[in-house]
């Protein structure tokens, strides 16, 4: 897609731009406590300030339902976006209304305005006309700079998009052209890596992979489903039995489009699923009856890093065992660094994405080293099922 960004803004000093981000931090006590979210809109933030504009910032917090929900106000985000941002952030305590237009009246050129939570109007939700026009008045040019709620058909995410000049912020335009080069036009062969616990939660995305990628390695639970399929049995392992037929399913249709599924070569089992049970490595006709597989052995490991040799492109989402508990995250962190080495010495394009594939690769060291880490989440998800994004597609040229 093409899509119009701050490159083609100019002429802005004095212009009301409001800016959709994505502040939906974690808190603990009404505090901030992770800034991540804040740190990737940053330097959108500052080329619009910088150049003169009057930023005005919108965005959600938790799920209030349409209410005024004292713990969900954005109020106690301003100062650490103050702190990082080095200028000041003023507050209104509305994100439409008197309030809003009384704030945005008192901005000098360049200076940040940061609305309150939009989530507290129905009308955002329900991507209600007469909200978004609400919004739209407040402003004159209209930039998103939050992938991560893209997926949804909100009032200042697709509504406000209809009604002004609409443009894609920094964040969200690395985000669009990492996609682009992982998926849109990719440099083959692509491998997709997608692991997690269950078939059931990724069948749209497998189904719409298989379509695109040349070979596709499955890990996690879900291997122990298409493992299963295959008339392998996978002892006491995590294991959706009843949907073989769909893993056959896709197994086919990647045999039809010529994608390659890796399964497992061999399994880590144990009896206990805790850090440090007792385990061993079996081949995959010896897991016994007793135990699970929580993760691959090295047989797999090395398969998983031929297939990462002979890519140019990699897709990644979930990990490959039960990560989060030593020793079961050797496949996943060995995957990862071995990604990450490749991509470090130009041989690879990496973009990985959504739900612990993050924790995943921070766990291993290597996000840093990924051409580009997704923090969306949902919205990763939805474009890897190949779903239109409402969104982004309000921001098409």
């Amino acid at each position: 897609m093409t899509f119009k960004k701050l490159d083609d803004l100019s002429d802005i000093a004095g212009k009301r731009v409001l800016v959709r981000v994505d502040l939906n931090v974690p808190m603990n006590g009404g505090k901030v406590t992770d800034t991540t979210r804040i740190e990737r809109v940053l330097p959108t933030i500052h080329e619009l300030s910088e150049k003169g504009a009057k930023v005005i910032l919108l965005a959600h917090f938790g799920r209030p339902k349409g209410q005024r929900v004292a713990d969900m106000s954005l109020e106690p985000v301003a100062q650490p976006l103050a702190d990082l941002l080095l200028a000041p952030v003023d507050f209104a305590d509305d994100c439409v209304g008197k309030s809003a237009e009384d704030a945005i009246a008192e901005l000098s050129d360049g200076d940040v305005l940061l609305l309150e939570n939009t989530r507290f109007h129905a009308g955002e939700e329900k991507n209600d006309p007469a909200f978004a026009k609400d919004l739209a008045e407040l402003g004159d040019i209209y930039v998103n700079d939050a992938f991560s709620a893209a997926h949804r058909a909100h009032g200042s995410t697709e509504g406000i998009a209809k009604l002004l000049p609409a443009y894609a912020g920094r964040t969200m335009q690395a985000e669009l052209e990492a996609l682009g080069s992982a998926l849109g036009e990719p440099k083959r062969p692509v491998l997709a890596v997608v692991g997690g616990a269950k078939v059931s939660s990724k069948i749209d995305l497998l189904e719409n992979l298989v379509g695109k990628v040349d070979m596709l390695v499955i890990g996690g639970g879900m291997a122990n489903t298409f493992m299963a399929a295959n008339g392998i049995n996978v002892g006491k392992s995590l294991c959706e039995h009843d949907l073989a037929d769909t893993a056959r399913r896709i197994m086919a249709a990647a045999e039809k489009s010529g994608c390659e599924i890796v399964l497992p070569a061999d399994a880590v089992v144990a009896r206990e699923f805790k850090a440090g049970a007792e385990n061993e490595t079996v081949a995959l006709d010896a897991i016994p009856s007793d135990a699970m597989m929580l993760d691959v052995g090295s047989a797999s490991i090395t398969k998983v890093a031929e297939k990462i040799d002979a890519a140019n492109t990699l897709v990644w989402n979930g990990p490959l065992g039960a990560f989060e508990i030593a020793p079961f995250d050797k496949a996943t962190v060995a995957a990862a660094r071995h990604a990450a080495e490749r991509t470090k010495s130009g041989k690879l394009n990496s973009v990985a994405g959504g739900g612990d594939t993050v924790a995943a690769l921070n766990h291993a060291g290597a996000a840093d080293d990924f051409s580009y880490v997704s923090t969306a989440g949902g919205a990763f998800l939805e474009w890897l099922e190949g779903k239109e994004l409402p969104g982004v597609k309000a921001l098409e040229a």
